[in-house]
């Protein structure tokens, strides 16, 4: 497994998805890779502070200008 791939696999491994054999070749590539290792708790430290913020929390015009920055984003 390569970085790119890695990447686009973490929320499948947070999210215990992944088949088997995929989260073995996942956690291989975690134990060798430092950057990914980094990625990884970044993703983790991410989800953990916005899991803390609800609707009250943001202005509105900080949620205008994140629907606006979203409106023609495309899933590739």
């Amino acid at each position: 497994m390569d970085c790119v791939d890695f990447v686009e696999l973490v929320t499948d491994f947070l999210d215990g998805a992944m088949p088997q054999e995929q989260e073995q070749r996942f956690v291989e590539h975690l134990a060798e890779c430092s950057g990914c290792e980094r990625y990884l708790d970044q993703y983790r430290q991410t989800i953990a502070t916005t899991g803390e913020l609800t609707p009250d929390h943001i202005s509105d015009d900080a949620r205008q200008h994140l629907l606006a920055a979203f409106k023609g984003w495309q899933r590739q």
